[in-house]
């Protein structure tokens, strides 16, 4: 499961790591999407863009961060387990901010977006399950008795 979980946290990161430079480098898809977005609003759309931008890239480090607690097998330890876990719930939050976005400030949500969204976000959850559930342990249990049997049976 670990390796799984830091294949996709990085695969996250480097996802949000295009829509950042998206925002900070004016692409015109970008702007023109911001300029759409910001009229419900009633703000300056570059200063929608920039801020989007430091937020998604704030994400997408949060998502490099858990990596690299998973990979350095630190996340037993309290201090690594309540930054996975902020970082985890900062990325749910500014995903879901992102999926707020495409369906109520722009006139026609970009399917391709609302998808990659929720995939990020699904990442997020599984990051929090898998600290914080029961399952991880349960499956663990289930696999040592299976074992145990099996080394009994032969």
């Amino acid at each position: 499961m670990k390796p799984l979980l830091i294949a996709l946290n990085s695969i996250s990161g480097l996802m949000l790591i295009r829509f950042t430079i998206s925002k900070f480098a004016a692409w015109p898809v970008s702007v023109a999407a911001f300029v759409d977005m910001a009229k419900p609003l009633g703000i300056d759309p570059t200063f929608f863009r920039i801020s989007t931008g430091f937020v998604i890239g704030y994400a997408a480090i949060s998502f490099f961060t858990n990596s690299l607690i998973l990979l350095l097998k630190q996340e037993r330890n309290e201090k690594f387990k309540l930054l996975f876990t902020f970082n985890s719930l900062y990325a749910t939050g500014a995903m879901t901010g992102a999926l707020f976005s495409e369906f109520f400030l722009r006139s026609n949500p970009k399917w391709l977006l609302v998808y990659i969204a929720t995939g990020i976000v699904s990442v997020a959850v599984v990051n929090l399950l898998s600290r914080y559930s029961k399952i991880p342990q349960l499956l663990r249990k289930n696999s040592t008795k299976v074992h145990l049997k099996a080394q009994s049976v032969a």
